[in-house]
């Protein structure tokens, strides 16, 4: 008995290493949410990113209507001084979660064509190098819904 169920104790604990990360087949988007704004003004989006693809994925571009623009945006302090960053694209590695967030990586609306209210939804649509496009619609929330990120209403 120890004979066969030692190699099949060691199989599945090999194949158990072997898994590294989430690998569901899937790209998804999820615990995406925009911030409140005013028409003409600048605007964010957030969101979690997961590739559970075999393969690295690369986010390239982001767009909407409701913007005469829409950026991939990093947000970093540099000697106390929050500096904004246009990304032209996003690495998203294979079996991963990338975490669009307040004070980092942002989708950024330029340009705002219309006032972001809590309650509204928005169409964003997010487009990748090898994946086909993900079309969201993203509610318009509050800061303090989302648990607050510690920074003023202004920042991206």
């Amino acid at each position: 008995m120890k004979k066969i169920l030692l190699p099949i104790l060691a199989g599945v604990l090999l194949l158990s290493a072997c898994g590294s990360g989430n690998t569901s087949g899937k790209l998804e988007v999820r615990d995406y949410w925009a911030r409140g704004a005013v028409k003409g003004n600048n605007g964010a989006a957030y969101m979690m990113i997961n590739n559970g693809l075999a393969q690295d994925e690369e986010l390239i571009g982001v767009s909407s209507a409701v913007a005469n623009a829409v950026e991939i945006h990093s947000s970093k302090v540099e000697n106390d001084v929050m500096q904004m960053t246009p990304q032209k694209s996003v690495l998203l590695p294979a079996g991963e979660d990338v975490e669009f967030k307040p004070g980092g990586l942002h989708i950024m609306f330029v340009g705002l064509e219309q006032d972001l209210n809590v309650g509204d939804e928005i169409t964003l649509t997010l487009h990748f190098k090898n994946h086909e496009d993900i079309t969201l619609t993203v509610p318009v929330k509050d800061t303090a819904d989302m648990g607050g990120s510690g920074m003023d209403g202004h920042m991206p």
